[in-house]
């Protein structure tokens, strides 16, 4: 019954967000609430709930002050030759565009953090797919897959978790996956590709006229460079000046459009009052410094952001009206993300709490038939596409994966190709909704969570069969 109940809570939640009949933040609470009652334990709630905000609560600290962070530093400008590299890549050409959003997305997700990447990303490509009208979605989809395969990094988490459920060296299963891995994201690059030309064809072939400085022409557009002629593009269609407007407004001194058609949207202007260019370096060595320690694990990581972050807002705004301007900037992706945690946290609590859960994976691990076993790691893998859907990263390596290798030594697989099986599902993982990372895309590119997931679900999964399919092919697997 309790096998039941948890895929009918999960099916509910995704079918009413999917419906946009609920938001997101009140059906991680009142669903998880609703079917605890169901189950016989609705006066465990409240325990089940606390038990939640206890687990995820450094998380959500982590998440805040890391976009108090990243916010700041992107303030400053410190991305800004990163993001004028892919700007001038990208030109004005949709396709381009989504190629670089794939590419920015993977070299951010180098740190092993979802949230920096999404911030970043988001932040750089946003005025872009505003001001040519293009699909947000294809943003959010491409972006979160990128990091998906990223994620696998041992510092980004599901390898470590595998290797320590298992009791392995976490290089010894991440190095051969390299092969696999690297196939999964070249996937990503050809399939960001067919929707750029998917894009391209919807708002027609746009160009990129370079434009000497002294030409005065009143549909330029500054998409972000250093207030040099590349940072001037003249977007056309069908020879005249158009990107689903006719006209394109020109931009005010802090990035805001002119006219009233993006909604006010923040680009990376290179004028900004907030840009420190004599501290580029002292913010660079620090956030080197700050992933160097992440890396290495000197300290927990909140009490790295929260450190990061009070040293970052001293040091770049040492007057306090500064800092508070600075904070309230970045208030409405703390308090979105933080909300949209501990929401999370209930609905964790009560899956675990009720036993769900345990329930839930016993019962997948049952349904596999015996003649399978010699295949347990094709098993794994293709597995481990929904139950990271379905369950927090913890609850897999530590809950799940045990069990499968367990069945899997018996037929002789070797614990680290059910490690390396067990790490497939991550392209698709990231768009959980139990993925808090995933409320920082999708809130900073304002994509309702429905239309990311119905986007995503497919192109993600089919990221991952490639990835198996890869590791079979290379003998990883």
């Amino acid at each position: 019954m309790l096998t039941i109940l948890g895929f009918a809570m999960i099916a509910t939640f995704l079918v009413l967000i999917m419906m946009k009949k609920m938001s997101p933040i009140a059906a991680l609470v009142l669903i998880p609430a609703l079917f605890c009652v169901f189950v016989g334990k609705g006066a465990k709630l409240g325990d089940y709930v606390l038990d939640g905000v206890t687990d995820l609560a450094p998380t959500a600290a982590m998440l805040m002050f890391a976009i108090v962070y990243f916010g700041v530093m992107i303030d400053v400008g410190l991305f800004d030759p990163i993001v004028r590299g892919i700007l001038k890549f990208c030109k004005a050409d949709p396709m381009r565009i989504v190629v670089g959003t794939a590419v920015l997305a993977a070299i951010v997700s180098l740190d092993g953090d979802g949230s920096t990447t999404f911030m970043i990303t988001v932040s750089a490509m946003y005025p872009l797919y505003k001001r040519l009208k293009m699909s947000l979605v294809v943003m959010t989809g491409v972006a979160a897959m990128a990091n998906g395969v990223m994620n696998t990094l041992p510092w980004g988490g599901p390898t470590a978790r595998a290797a320590t459920a298992l009791k392995l060296d976490a290089s010894d299963i991440f190095v051969p996956m390299i092969p696999a891995l690297l196939v999964g994201l070249a996937f990503v690059f050809v399939l960001s590709y067919v929707l750029g030309v998917r894009e391209r064809r919807r708002l027609g072939v746009l160009t990129l006229d370079d434009v000497l400085e002294e030409e005065k022409e009143t549909e330029t557009v500054l998409v972000g460079s250093g207030g040099t002629d590349d940072g001037k593009v003249s977007m056309r269609k069908g020879g005249t000046a158009a990107a689903g407007s006719g006209t394109d407004a020109p931009t005010s001194a802090t990035g805001t459009a002119a006219s009233g058609d993006d909604d006010g949207f923040q680009g990376l202007d290179p004028n900004r009052p907030t840009l420190r260019p004599k501290l580029y370096w002292f913010n660079a060595l620090l956030t080197v410094g700050l992933l160097t320690a992440m890396i290495m694990e000197w300290l927990p990581i909140p009490v790295l952001f929260l450190i990061g972050a009070a040293l970052v807002l001293s040091v770049n705004f040492p007057h306090i009206p500064d800092q508070k301007a600075r904070l309230a900037a970045h208030a409405d992706n703390v308090l979105n993300v933080s909300g949209m945690v501990f929401a999370a946290a209930v609905f964790t609590g009560v899956l675990q709490g009720t036993g769900m859960v345990d329930h839930m994976a016993k019962w997948m691990v049952d349904v596999i038939p015996a003649s399978m076993g010699p295949h347990m790691a094709l098993v794994t893998g293709i597995l481990s596409l929904p139950l990271t859907y379905f369950m927090s990263n913890d609850g897999f390596y530590f809950g799940v994966l045990p069990v499968l290798a367990e069945a899997g030594a018996a037929h002789g697989v070797t614990p680290l190709e059910m490690a390396r099986a067990s790490l497939v599902g991550q392209p698709l993982h990231m768009s959980s909704p139990l993925v808090p990372a995933v409320y920082v895309l999708v809130g900073m590119a304002k994509v309702e969570f429905g239309d990311h997931t119905r986007f995503v679900v497919k192109w993600a999964a089919l990221t991952c069969l490639v990835i198996l399919g890869a590791g079979m092919l290379f003998g990883i697997i």
